[in-house]
């Protein structure tokens, strides 16, 4: 049936339990589904958005003021079109502002409905949070139709309906069609992005849903970035004769995107090549070493994150955005754990102790700490020397 809800209500986000969450609806208009879950940071709403990592989510804020410094062309992740490649659906406390900021070029829910992304504002955003905390990450439909009409039931229905991330292979639709390369620097003000002009190593990237700034966290090391597709066999990637190769981030179940890619890994292991894990590739990295991964209840999203680094007993605040966990019990010899969350005791890294292999959890090349991170850059490049040498 149609339902109409309070007066004035444009936006829902309707749970697959049954439970409607109503307020005003921004961004693009109609409907998506997806998996919901929160994210703590207070900066970085645009780079949250086209995070491909993101896909098949809908992100609620616990800050309450986003969109308050607008959006630009320059801090998009994705090198995809929109909402089918990253976020489907974003929740906030507060309506998104008119833009105050001197980088800003486009209104963020103007932004938004360009891009394809449903908005919802209004929400208490709190309770949204603690119910996830204590029940998981809930399957939902976020929903925007300015008359204010939504048939509720079908709502209801399609939450309900959606099989949810595991067993989910998005890999497959977030990585590049073909092989580019990448030369920008990370950006640095009042310049902004350079280019690498003196490039020491060559890189391969491995696509699964790779984020700008990890190539440009490479080029600002001094690799010549090679991104091939997920699905680029390993004896394709060493024909290449890389320096190093470098496993991206990017969504859904490392299980089931592992079902092609940890085979092509572990002969690149076995090459005796640097490799180097983040998120998404440091989970399929585990799984071709002989761990297990897991779904979380909760996640990891935000940029408040504190991880240890066990090999030097350093405490660093990373960003995270991920929905699955490498199993630590099941890490077999030689892999040794090299980092641990802070919050629950998850693993956030591991290495080989016998080839020059590793990899973690947490993203390196965001900036919450704000660099806290980078030199796991360097522990890479440190790597591609010695075996160089």
């Amino acid at each position: 049936m149609t339902d109409a809800l309070m007066p004035g209500c444009t936006g829902v986000l309707v749970l697959a339990n049954g439970t409607v969450l109503q307020g005003i609806g921004c961004g693009a208009v109609g409907d998506a589904v997806g998996e919901v879950c929160f994210n703590t940071a207070m900066t970085g709403y645009q780079e949250i958005l086209t995070d491909p990592s993101y896909m098949a989510q809908i992100v609620a804020f616990t800050f309450p003021h986003i969109g308050n410094v607008g959006t630009n062309s320059e801090d998009i992740e994705e090198f995809g079109v929109g909402a089918g490649t990253a976020a489907r659906g974003a929740i906030f406390r507060d309506a998104p502002t008119r833009p105050a900021n001197y980088r800003s070029n486009s209104d963020f829910s103007d932004w938004m409905a360009r891009r394809g992304v449903i908005g919802l504002s209004g929400v208490d955003t709190r309770a949204l949070t603690r119910f996830i905390r204590e029940q998981g990450m809930p399957h939902g439909v976020i929903a925007h139709a300015p008359d204010g009409v939504f048939d509720l039931d079908a709502l209801r229905a399609k939450a309900a309906a959606w099989a949810g991330l595991e067993n989910l292979d998005l890999a497959k639709d977030a990585t590049c069609a073909q092989s580019f390369t990448f030369e920008e620097t990370l950006w640095d003000w009042p310049q902004g992005y350079g280019g690498n002009t003196a490039p020491k190593y060559d890189v391969v990237v491995v696509d699964y849903g790779i984020k700008r700034n990890i190539l440009r966290s490479l080029n600002s090391i001094g690799a010549r970035v090679m991104v091939v597709p997920a699905t680029t066999s390993a004896e394709d990637i060493l024909a290449r004769n890389p320096d190093g190769v470098l496993l991206s981030n990017g969504p859904g179940d490392p299980a089931a995107t592992g079902e092609y890619s940890v085979p092509e890994i572990r002969k690149l292991v076995d090459s005796g090549k640097p490799l180097f894990g983040i998120c998404l590739g440091h989970q399929m990295l585990a799984l071709a070493l002989g761990a297990k991964t897991r779904k979380m209840e909760q996640g990891h999203h935000g940029a408040n994150h504190p991880v240890q680094d066990l090999t030097t007993g350093k405490v660093e605040i990373v960003s995270m955005n991920h929905g699955f966990t490498v199993d630590r019990d099941s890490l077999p010899a030689p892999v040794t754990e090299t980092h641990v969350s802070l919050f629950d005791g998850t693993n956030a890294g591991i290495a080989l102790t016998d080839r020059p292999v590793f990899s973690v959890q947490h993203h390196p090349e965001a900036s919450p700490g704000p660099t806290d991170s980078l030199y796991l850059f360097e522990r890479f490049a440190g790597l591609m020397d010695k075996a160089k040498a």
